[in-house]
């Protein structure tokens, strides 16, 4: 199926409340706790609404004050939220501790029979929800939640496919929310990448999906790997993913890399990333620019580059949404970024 370019794009997953602990202190150091809204598929959202798409978010919320909190922030950065539904359940929470020089940022989450974990593939009726739309993008951190939330993301996936729809996933593989419910991802995640257009991963997510190991140096790996995908599931077009290079927790490298069906391989030199302000969805920033670059037909080359120097911008931005608009990202790849706009 060739890739879309036209009508809505759908995101599909759970939105969180965010609560980080301030600066660079543990959790509770003291009894302080910042919060923001955030989730892989709305951060997503919030990206390609803020370079000007027209982006609806599907979702399940708890219908107390915290879910209409969440509704009115995606409001705010023009997210359409019309699709959104309520339902008994918690709002799914996880708690951030930044990391600082040496110390690693640590995720913990409580999402256990939250609204959207507890919904099930029922919760969206999916011929309503794709009339008008062109794509649809979830990710792995859906299909792990549990048995509920593993069916509801093949049904997307299916009803997706069957209508047409271009679907990109993002493997977003979180091995504490598979063990919470003792869940196989490998037979769940080859099913959907089976059903996708696009996928956001790399070697690691491939060798865990296939239990095969990549070897070699450099790129070889990743090459290998996308290789193998095309090859394993005949529908994927294009595989996209980051390389990170830790320096500290405060300083990275970051390089962007792009496969097609056909071989061809685009890699971004990498940017330097410090100090890093928040690199809390800094993929999904990059799975926003690639999404941005193939809906409005831009070169390959020019899409992983646009993807990375999204990337590049989120680790300026504290919170899970990357805010910057397209003219900001334009600005980072034509001349850095840094001179001061007037």
């Amino acid at each position: 199926m060739a890739i879309r370019r036209d009508a809505r794009i759908l995101c599909f997953g759970e939105v969180l409340l965010r609560l980080s602990a301030p600066g660079a202190e543990f959790l509770l150091q003291t009894p302080r706790l910042e919060t923001t809204f955030g989730g892989a598929e709305a951060n997503v959202a919030v990206s390609l609404a803020r370079f000007g798409h027209d982006v609806r978010m599907l979702s399940v919320l708890p219908d107390n004050a915290i879910g209409r909190a969440a509704t009115d922030e995606l409001r705010r950065y023009g997210v359409d939220v019309s699709a959104l539904r309520t339902a008994p359940g918690r709002m799914g929470l996880y708690f951030f501790t930044p990391g600082a020089v040496r110390r690693a940022s640590q995720v913990l989450y409580d999402r256990a029979e939250s609204a959207f974990a507890r919904a099930g593939a029922e919760a969206i009726d999916w011929s309503e929800a794709l009339t008008g739309a062109g794509w649809l993008h979830f990710s792995g951190v859906t299909a792990a939640l549990g048995p509920a939330s593993a069916a509801a993301a093949i049904a997307a996936a299916k009803a997706a496919r069957a209508a047409g729809v271009t679907v990109s996933f993002d493997c977003n593989y979180r091995a504490k929310l598979w063990a919470a419910w003792d869940g196989d991802p490998r037979p769940i995640l080859n099913q959907i990448l089976g059903l996708a257009d696009v996928v956001f991963g790399d070697h690691r997510d491939i060798a865990l999906i296939l239990g095969r190991r990549f070897e070699g140096e450099g790129e070889a790996p990743r090459a290998a790997a996308a290789k193998l995908a095309f090859e394993t599931w005949p529908g994927l077009q294009r595989m996209a993913s980051t390389r990170r290079i830790q320096h500290s927790v405060n300083h990275h490298d970051l390089a962007g890399f792009m496969f097609d069906r056909s071989g061809d391989v685009w890699e971004t030199p990498a940017i330097p990333l410090t100090p890093i302000v928040d690199r809390i969805g800094g993929g999904d920033a990059f799975a926003a620019g690639v999404i941005h670059g193939l809906r409005r037909g831009l070169p390959d080359a020019r899409t992983v580059a646009f993807a990375l120097a999204a990337a590049a911008l989120k680790h300026s931005i504290p919170g899970d949404f990357n805010l910057a608009l397209e003219s900001d990202v334009e600005s980072l790849l034509s001349d850095g970024g840094l001179d001061v706009r007037r």
